[in-house]
């Protein structure tokens, strides 16, 4: 039988709790994503690799289930016209070691292209689509494989160093709407800038990314504002940079020069100019610290400085962004569940294709309700669309019952909406709880063979 059959033929299996989800992900995107990296299942198996995919997925929405729950619940195994059977967790383990994490980084990338970037078109700011990229880290399981490969922080002789191997990750998002564009990810000790430039090209034309200030080398700023046509930069100056004033373009608003260091110059693989030109916009919030932005918005008339203060401050969509998928879809697990690389891999990646697809159907229900895809909750959004696929996996449910399930869903996500941002409410960076008195417990790593 060949590939489009054995496609097909799953299709007709496919639970029917799946689409809602399915309905999203064009079936050739998951066609391609097995064909083009090697792990089309040619012949059919228990588990084909597209319904493999929908397991990764399911890991992450389900987190506090096993994996063997996971896919008892959508019934992801269950060849046509047979009755329900357990699955044996050896079938679970060797179907994802069959499909790999190829397959699912391609389809995240795929689609993560089509949705994130649609969005942040949807939702500009002054005919510029908006981004926000950072890093952060994430825990995975304490085995020899994963210390080998992602390591961990060392410690500096004074804390401990990591309880847990430690993945390094940087992540472009849609500021407007939290759907992830793009993700590179890798060891601990690989820099956020490092993986940050492997995104600039990610960014598309007519757009404005806001970041984080350890991404204000002159180099990234550069590789931000040429690498595609009315591309932008904004970004929060560090308290050593010190630009050269070359006009007053109003209050608190400059048009500077930073100087490009001789060093910079000779190690850059491309040619840079001595000297890079940008608005400097001098602002203070009440109970704050004066600060500085800089960024490549030249035109005052075009970009008001009052405009371009607010909009820096959509940066935290991406710490709201990662507290979502870490506190709310992972349910605050100290680490994920794979104890491999590979795993890993493809366990990071159905994660933030589960993310996504939340999102998207937050998205679909804010545009129906008329207001922006922040005004939906997250954390309801999330709980209904659990409930939903453990009620649908949950016999008996007459198929005729199916658009009757999805239209409540979708009017339930209809009424998530948040209240308004109260930009005037202030909160210090602290803990409500300190962090235990009891000894840590020193346990030897384990080391690879």
């Amino acid at each position: 039988m060949g590939l489009a059959q054995a496609v097909q033929g799953a299709a007709l299996v496919a639970p029917e709790q799946f689409d809602r989800f399915r309905q999203h992900i064009d079936p050739v995107w998951v066609e391609e994503a097995v064909v083009a990296t090697g792990f089309a299942s040619m012949r059919r198996r228990r588990l084909p690799a597209d319904q493999v995919v929908w397991l990764v997925v399911g890991m992450a929405m389900m987190r506090n289930e096993s994996i063997e729950r996971v896919a008892s619940f959508l019934n992801v195994a269950l060849p046509a016209g047979t009755a329900p059977k357990p699955v044996a967790p050896s079938a679970l383990t060797q179907a994802r070691q069959r499909l790999g994490d190829e397959p699912m980084e391609y389809l995240f990338n795929t689609t993560a292209s089509a949705w994130a970037h649609r969005s942040a078109r949807a939702h500009p700011w002054r005919k510029l689509a908006v981004y926000a990229l950072d890093g952060t880290t994430v825990r995975v399981p304490d085995s020899a494989d994963n210390w080998e490969q992602f390591g961990g922080n060392p410690g500096n002789g004074i804390r401990a160093g990591s309880a847990y191997p430690t993945v390094r990750a940087v992540a472009l998002m849609a500021a407007r709407s939290h759907l992830v564009a793009a993700v590179r990810f890798g060891p601990y000790a690989t820099g956020e800038v490092t993986l940050a430039a492997e995104l600039w090209s990610q960014l598309p034309e007519n757009s404005v990314a806001i970041v984080d200030r350890n991404f204000t080398a002159v180099r990234d700023l550069l590789e931000i504002a040429t690498g595609a046509k009315n591309r932008h930069w904004l970004v929060r100056a560090k308290a050593h940079m010190k630009p050269v004033l070359l006009e007053k373009l109003g209050p608190n608003d400059e048009l500077v020069e930073l100087p490009v260091t001789r060093h910079m110059r000779a190690s850059s693989s491309k040619p840079m100019p001595e000297a890079v030109r940008m608005r400097a916009i001098r602002y203070q919030r009440p109970g704050f610290r004066p600060g500085v932005l800089l960024t490549s918005l030249l035109d005052p008339k075009k970009y008001p400085a009052e405009e371009v203060v607010q909009l820096y401050h959509e940066r935290w969509e991406i710490e709201l962004g990662y507290d979502e998928i870490k506190t709310h879809l992972l349910d605050r697990q100290e680490t994920i569940r794979s104890r491999t690389p590979q795993g890993v891999r493809q366990e990071v990646w159905g994660i933030l294709l589960a993310y996504n697809l939340v999102r998207v159907e937050m998205e679909r229900a804010a545009d129906e309700a008329g207001v922006e895809p922040t005004r939906i909750s997250f954390i309801n959004a999330l709980s209904l669309i659990r409930n939903a696929w453990l009620v649908w996996s949950t016999p008996p449910l007459a198929p005729g019952r199916i658009p009757e399930h999805l239209l409540d869903l979708r009017r339930h996500l209809g009424l998530l909406l948040l209240p308004e941002r109260r930009s005037e409410r202030r909160f210090p960076r602290v803990v409500k709880i300190k962090m235990s008195n009891y000894n840590k417990k020193w346990v030897k790593r384990p080391r690879p063979n």
